[in-house]
């Protein structure tokens, strides 16, 4: 998954001329800190998944009905997603650091809380509250190396290391949730994020650099009705998938969404200071990143979240060998995302990247699409799974690089924190819409079919017949995003020097 982002700049900014910027070697404990930001960073992008192994297992312990399991990662990512820039004002506002430990604090007593949940409402709960605890610290982790590091190999070393555990984190995750499920339970994908969290609480204040507060303005209304109208549409659509969309509930909640979302349109034109200045879209390329970034994690989540289930489900694997089944995903990523900003960005630029990724993407959907009860891992899965995780790691750094590409100082938290929001808002529809395709199959079985006395390849290849329906509107995703890249990004974006960016830089000199 792609890197939370913060601006890098407004914190380097905080050191006016006149000012002493420390040398590497005033850094206290340097290689602490960078391992302290690095494993929360890791933990924040693993929670986005490391419950996905899981999921089977929490259903049964906890009674979630089909369609409204899916919650259990969207509460998480909406959270997330929908309070990412509100935690990235906090930051500026209230300082970094302190906001920093203010969110891993709330992230770690949730997921204890979690933990012990007896119920799907108390899960449920805990897992918005893990993720607002994340937004609150997410934002200010690239923030605090530019004011932790000076400019130079000690901050892109620092760098680098957090763009690799975002990178690889969410496909991890997912061993990770396996092995905990397997051998131990599936509470513990949540306990063990209380030891790491105690620990970045505890040493943060001595290895971490407090950065200058700015004066500002909370835009709470534009986050509330951002927030609330996101959950009302992804509420909306997993309604649909158990009910109809006739339903009264599901006609609601879409008219609420609508409402809301209206309303978050209308705040942003009229506040002095917008959680999202809507200028940021009037750039064709950046606006069309967004666009990208939105499609390609509503496919990658969903495909996430019914996998694992066809893993464990159909092809009866453990939850340790449902993990250990994502290990050549999670192997692509990490090696694409380390080739591209070394060896293929400078050469070839950003557009001819994000079309290779995202036609990699197409092409791993393609092959889901075709799995059926009888499928066998080799070469049913490896070959999609190969393809995806290539893809993913082609397309996530150049479309950042496209994003940030010519932004002025003052909007560059604001469009790297949208970037993320989009990223988690458009996996959470994705799964809502996916789970609503799912529903509508499994509302069309004949009821004799999922009796106990029903054969068991029966509902094996059912269950099958209804993921690749679900994987056929994810390929219809990863096309959209095509798309996209291939006519609506420009080779060439405006905002450098010459009025053009070629994007042939590395993303952390951009920096």
């Amino acid at each position: 998954m792609a890197e939370p982002m913060t601006s890098i700049r407004d914190a380097a900014a905080e050191r006016r001329p006149g000012s002493t910027t420390p040398d590497v070697g005033s850094v206290p404990r340097a290689g602490l800190a960078i391992a302290l930001l690095v494993i929360c960073q890791l933990m924040v992008v693993l929670d986005s998944t490391v419950v996905t192994i899981a999921l089977p297992n929490i259903q049964r312990s906890l009674h979630f009905s089909p369609t409204d399991l899916s919650w259990v990662m969207n509460a998480y990512t909406l959270a997330l997603g929908g309070l990412l820039l509100l935690g990235g004002r906090a930051g500026d506002i209230l300082g970094r650091r302190r906001t920093f430990i203010g969110g891993v604090a709330l992230f770690t007593v949730a997921s204890l809380l979690g933990g012990f949940a007896p119920s799907a409402v108390w899960l449920l709960t805990t897992r918005a509250a893990q993720g607002v605890g994340a937004a609150l610290a997410a934002p200010s982790v690239l923030a605090l190396i530019a004011s932790t590091f000076p400019e130079g190999p000690a901050r892109n070393r620092a760098l680098g290391y957090i763009s690799a555990a975002a990178s690889a984190g969410g496909s991890l995750g997912l061993i990770l949730g396996g092995m905990l499920t397997a051998w131990v339970s599936w509470r513990w994908v949540l306990f063990v994020n209380v030891p790491i969290g105690l620990a970045v609480v505890m040493l943060a204040p001595r290895l971490l650099r407090e950065s200058v507060r700015q004066p500002g303005r909370f835009d709470l209304a534009g986050a509330l009705t951002s927030s609330l109208g996101m959950a009302a549409l992804v509420y909306g659509f997993s309604r649909a998938a158990s009910s109809a969309w006739s339903d009264a509930g599901t006609v609601g909640a879409v008219g609420a969404a609508a409402v809301l979302l209206a309303m978050f349109l209308v705040v942003e034109t009229r506040v002095p200071q917008p959680i999202v200045p809507l200028r940021l879209f009037v750039d064709r390329n950046r606006a069309s990143a967004y666009l990208a970034m939105t499609l390609m994690p509503a496919t990658l989540f969903g495909t996430f979240f019914f996998l694992t289930q066809f893993l464990q489900e159909v092809l009866d694997f453990s939850p340790v060998q449902a993990g250990l089944a994502f290990l050549p995903l999670s192997i692509a990523i990490f090696a694409a995302s380390w080739i591209v900003p070394r060896l293929l960005l400078p050469r070839f630029g950003a557009k001819p990247i994000l079309v290779v990724g995202a036609t990699l993407i197409v092409g791993g959907m393609v092959g889901l699409t075709r799995l059926s009860a009888d499928t066998t891992y080799v070469p049913g899965l490896l070959g999609p799974l190969l393809l995806t995780g290539l893809g993913a790691g082609c397309s996530f750094m150049p479309l950042t690089m496209t994003v940030l590409a010519g932004v002025r100082p003052q909007d560059a938290g604001a469009a790297s924190g949208l970037l993320q929001t989009m990223q988690q808002s458009g996996g959470s529809l994705g799964v809502a819409i996916l789970v609503t395709v799912f529903g509508t199959a499994i509302r069309d079985v004949p009821g004799p079919l999922l009796s106990p006395s029903a054969p068991h390849m029966s509902v094996h290849a059912f269950l099958a017949l209804g993921m690749t329906r679900v994987f056929g509107v994810g390929t219809l995703f990863a096309v959209g995003a095509l798309l996209v890249t291939l006519l609506a990004i420009r080779s060439t974006v405006s905002g450098g020097p010459d009025g053009t960016y070629d994007g042939k830089v590395d993303m952390f000199t951009e920096l």
